[in-house]
């Protein structure tokens, strides 16, 4: 599956921004969507994630109360609705799938780049 993120770009501090990924198509193996960010000089980590099924969600406790992950079945995509930004958050903002029984996100989309300044 090839994942296609966009919604990127450079706000203020407390500004906002909605990231999307969209899935070229879905499996019944598709079990989970996750939103990574990598700034400059520090390691890549996890920011949310969310299933297919079921909507599950999860958030990294520096998002917590500020982002908002989401999906969208009918249209293959996910979202991170992200609010109250700081810069802290700028990064590049990647989203990847992983599929049923697999603990690690086999599929990358190519990222985008969210910069915030203060």
């Amino acid at each position: 599956v090839q994942l296609q993120a966009s919604g990127g770009g450079l706000v203020q501090a407390g500004g906002s921004l909605r990231l999307s990924c969209k899935a070229s198509r879905r499996t019944f193996d598709m079990f989970e969507v996750g939103w990574f960010r990598q700034a400059p000089g520090k390691e890549r980590e996890s920011v949310a994630s969310i299933t297919w099924t079921g909507g599950r969600t999860d958030y990294e406790d520096s998002v917590k109360g500020r982002f908002t992950i989401s999906r969208d079945n009918a249209k293959n995509t996910v979202y991170l609705q992200m609010n109250s930004l700081k810069p802290e958050d700028t990064a590049v903002y990647y989203c990847a799938s992983r599929d049923i029984g697999h603990s690690d996100f086999g599929s990358w989309g190519q990222g985008t780049q969210v910069t915030v300044s203060s």
